[in-house]
């Protein structure tokens, strides 16, 4: 239905502004002028839109919403929220912005190697300046995608981001809309991609005021949050519209190369085409015209080929997915403990599947389910799947927010970033693992309703009932707890977080110039597993190049044989290498079929020469 299309909110044309304003529930409408105080009536039309065209409106206008003679509301299209999720809202021009980036080409997302940041921990600045004044750190590291987690304007100044209610509206204290747009335009002259994490399953509760407006949720479905939003029920035309607009704003206003879409498996949609279809059609639809390209990449725990197989085999188009199973599975192989959903993995023989399958479970039962889970992915390439060994969800989500670095051996660190880098997948690093950084990155919010503060508070404590977890989860109100999660980037110059730095730069080199690495051929990947060992060997090919990559995950020192072919074997990479300050170096070379000791808890990575 053509007739109910466009951008909702306020948009600047020349010396006039116009308001799109979806209310279906109310009688009347007005727009109240906030330095004024003026009210300006609303002109209803179809479909429960309400429209102005005004001079009294422009970039920097304060302003707020009356329905039906009620409370004044904010915008639920804004763009700006200056003072807060309960505030007035605020008019942006979005297409003020000098862009620098004419000639920026996306980097192409075979070649991604991403850095997921979240803003207010990265840099003690903590706003997107922060992030631009590190984005020289994060090339000399090798990074060409950053991930920024979600934006949206959320309750006061801390929080991860998934409790955000202003889906089109920049987080104020990260700088605004117009500090986004500085900082990915300065990504784009450094060649770093800017992947944005966006939230499309649920809105927060705190400055929700979706409700008053029109039928953004449906009782049909639920979620972990409650009631999901509204994409197939009555009244969902406006819903879906006002989704597929915030992703073409994010692309067209912002242009973000990708998104990032948390938890699409809570997004329930059972009408004829689903939404993440839909708005995989209408971004073509606006790469077509710009001729810029954009990545839509998601979060979904489903292992459903469907949601990443392309329209024409009846999927919904995704270009990638994160695969949470090969990061269970290595978690488990270094040593991790084996609760809660972790309880399904076995270790290193679920590594090697995953290596080879991507998915570990595509039909076979699932204990923790109890019932058969997955299906294959054979024909899916190694582009649509990103792995990790940490992520915000990986290491916030543990109670006490404890990373790789606290739970690991240094030794079993490198092997965890060796297993991720040499994948035929595409790689994630969680900031501030490259240097090994020990502070936690645990979960914060800053709800200004002491009640819902408490029910977070109690909610985390439930939440670890599965984990068997002792004590108290830190305080995520607490300012202190949002601070202690703070990268501290004095460390990286720093005695074995320097080291570590060294080492992770030498590794994505590495990955970028062996075609056998960076190529994500998965036809000639072969992955074989020694479970009494607790070592694995990973084979990948492009054209005539092999690597071969042994990784042994126990304490002691493992004897693993090469291919056996004519070639000579040589050593390209060498975890336990002393400069990596690891115990000893393995030989150069080694002739095919020949035995090499590998150190306890490193690896090696050979290619054919």
């Amino acid at each position: 239905m053509k007739t109910n299309k466009g951008r909702s909110g306020i948009s600047i044309n020349g010396n006039k502004a116009s308001i799109r304003l979806w209310a279906p529930k109310a009688k009347n409408a007005f727009i109240k002028l906030h330095e004024s105080g003026e009210k300006l009536a609303l002109t209803s039309e179809k479909y429960g839109y309400w429209t102005l065209d005004t001079d009294q409106l422009k970039d920097g206008s304060l302003y707020q919403y009356i329905l039906d003679d009620k409370d004044p509301l904010p915008d639920p299209a804004s763009v700006s929220q200056p003072q807060g999720v309960h505030g007035p809202s605020e008019v942006v021009d979005l297409n003020t912005y000098q862009w620098t980036d004419a000639d920026w080409n996306n980097v192409a997302l075979e070649d991604y190697i991403i850095y997921e940041l979240h803003t207010g921990t990265f840099t003690p600045e903590s706003n997107f300046a922060g992030i631009e004044s590190k984005l020289d750190y994060l090339v000399s590291l090798g990074i060409n995608a950053i991930e920024i987690m979600p934006v949206a304007q959320f309750p006061g100044g801390r929080n991860w981001g998934y409790d955000g209610v202003f889906p089109y509206a920049v987080q104020n204290t990260y700088g605004g809309p117009k500090g986004l747009q500085q900082l990915v335009d300065a990504c784009h002259q450094k060649g770093i991609a800017v992947v944005l994490d966006v939230v499309y399953n649920h809105l927060g509760p705190e400055g929700n005021y979706f409700g008053e407006y029109g039928h953004y949720f449906t009782e049909k479905y639920n979620t972990p949050w409650g009631n999901a939003i509204n994409f197939d029920d009555a009244g969902c035309d406006a819903v879906r519209e006002y989704f597929i607009e915030n992703v073409l704003m994010w692309f067209r206003d912002f242009h973000v190369d990708a998104l990032r879409m948390d938890a699409v498996h809570a997004v329930k949609d059972f009408g004829p085409e689903h939404i993440l279809s839909e708005i995989k059609s209408r971004v073509s639809e606006l790469v077509a015209k710009t001729g810029r390209q954009h990545y839509l990449i998601v979060e979904c725990d489903l292992n459903d080929t469907r949601f990443i197989n392309p329209q024409d085999k009846a999927g919904f188009g995704m270009d990638s997915q994160w695969i949470d199973e090969f990061h269970h599975a290595l978690r488990i192989t270094a040593g991790g403990d084996q609760t809660g959903y972790y309880s399904d993995f076995n270790g290193i023989a679920d590594l090697a599947k995953s290596y080879s399958d991507a998915y570990v479970y595509d039909g076979q039962y699932s204990p923790h389910r109890d019932r058969k889970f997955g299906v294959k992915a054979t024909d899916n390439p190694g582009k649509q799947f990103i792995v990790f060994s940490q992520n915000h969800d990986q290491v916030g989500n543990r109670m006490l927010g404890e990373r790789s670095s606290e739970l690991f051996s240094f030794e079993m660190q490198k092997l965890m970033a060796g297993a991720v880098l040499t994948a035929p997948f595409l790689p994630m690093l969680f900031m501030g693992e490259e240097y090994s950084e020990p502070h936690r990155f645990m979960y914060f919010v800053s709800h200004t309703d002491p009640e819902l503060a408490e029910a977070v508070r109690k909610g985390r404590k439930a939440e670890f009932a599965a984990f068997h977890a002792q004590g108290e989860a830190p305080d995520p109100v607490a300012e202190e707890t949002f601070i202690n999660s703070q990268l501290q980037w004095n460390l990286p110059e720093q005695g074995d977080h320097l080291v570590m730095l060294n080492f992770y730069k030498a590794l994505i080199a590495l990955r970028k110039k062996l075609p056998a690495l960076h190529h994500l051929d998965r036809k000639h990947v072969k992955a074989s597993a020694n479970e009494e060992q607790r070592t694995l060997i990973l084979q990948r090919k492009h054209h005539v190049q092999e690597a071969v990559i042994l990784m042994n995950f126990s304490v002691n020192i493992q004897n693993l044989s090469l291919p056996d072919t004519a070639q000579t074997w040589h050593k390209q990479f060498d975890s336990a290498d002393v400069q990596w300050n690891g115990p000893r170096a393995a030989a150069n070379a080694a002739e095919g079929g020949q035995t090499v000791p590998v150190q306890p808890e490193s690896f090696l990575i050979f290619i054919n020469e």
